[in-house]
């Protein structure tokens, strides 16, 4: 597809998204950091509804079931379509440090009630303490089980998607799947402003300082966390970072970001060497959005969360 310039003119941001930035970067100011206090803290507070982001309000909907793993039992979150035409495997964010399958229930409950697919979240193991490949290794072990007992949650199609570190898990898993078992058995992935060169993308390293969700010193240390010891170049390795690996025969995949995410340019060389390895993809782009902006209550977050919806629809349709 063509990119259109005006889409990265600051013209084109909206009011509401512009109020939205400048009261995170309110918020965040003088936020202690997870690296100095401890990511345990930091988890902590969120369940607790102490940081920027919204309370993670439950559903009465939700259930947990345990699958095995490498690792040990892997808790699936799982929040049920009425009529369930399938599984949506989602993957939480956090920069494979922090997040919870339990964190997004009601952004779940939304994929359910507008897509008619089950929703199974994976409570992957997290860096520091379980650095690679401990995560991956969760949501490859968790598609296969979703893939082996499809008809539990009422059959029909198989899909994907996850935010942030989740995107980057769920290419990941879509990769493991095709390259280790022989199998491509998604019908669409969802990819919400993911990180795809864990080397770190040109605006990753650009980003700076400003303290707008995610900076570039959040993005080093998450990565280090993830990835201990590892030089750029063994973090670009095709098994790690997916945007260096062979994409060809993957499924439909929508590409989701905001032109203030620090991780604009991994979806947007992401999304092209999708669509040149022969698959369907789309880019869905909004100004001004800086990352994780789903999360906050705007117009071009409930614009994004239908066209994330009609893409799932319209792809197990």
């Amino acid at each position: 597809m063509k990119l259109d310039p005006a889409l990265f003119s600051d013209d084109a941001v909206p009011p509401e998204t512009r109020a939205a930035n400048a009261a995170i970067i309110q918020a965040m100011s003088g936020m202690p950091e997870w690296w100095d206090i401890g990511p345990q803290k930091v988890r902590d507070a969120r369940a607790r509804g102490e940081s920027i982001f919204p309370v993670a309000a439950k559903s009465d909907r939700a259930r947990w079931v345990e699958i095995d793993g490498k690792g040990g039992k892997i808790p699936l979150r799982v929040l049920p379509a009425e009529k369930s035409r399938g599984v949506y495997l989602h993957i939480h964010g956090g920069g494979h440090v922090l997040g919870s399958a339990d964190a997004q229930d009601r952004l779940l409950e939304r994929v359910a009630d507008e897509t008619g697919l089950t929703a199974i979240s994976v409570e992957y193991r997290l860096a520091p303490e379980n650095p690679y490949p401990a995560g991956p290794d969760d949501c490859e072990a968790a598609a296969l089980w979703v893939n082996e007992n499809l008809k539990d949650f009422g059959g029909g199609a198989l899909t994907i998607g996850g935010e942030s570190a989740g995107a980057h898990l769920a290419a990941l898993t879509m990769l493991r799947l095709r390259d280790k078992h022989g199998i491509t058995p998604f019908r669409a992935a969802n990819l919400v402003f993911g990180v795809f060169d864990l080397g770190m993308s040109p605006s990753a390293r650009a980003f700076g300082d400003e303290r707008l969700v995610l900076r570039t010193v959040d993005i080093l240390k998450f990565g280090d966390a993830f990835l201990p010891g590892l030089s750029t170049d063994e973090k670009r390795a095709p098994n790690i970072s997916p945007q260096f690996a062979d994409l060809r025969g993957l499924c439909p995949a929508l590409f989701t970001i905001g032109t203030r995410d620090a991780l604009l340019d991994d979806s947007l060389f992401m999304h092209a060497r999708w669509v040149a390895a022969g698959n369907a993809g789309e880019l869905d782009i909004y100004p001004g959005a800086a990352h994780a902006f789903i999360a906050f209550p705007t117009p071009q977050a409930f614009a994004s969360l239908q066209k994330q919806a009609a893409f799932l629809n319209a792809a197990i349709s």
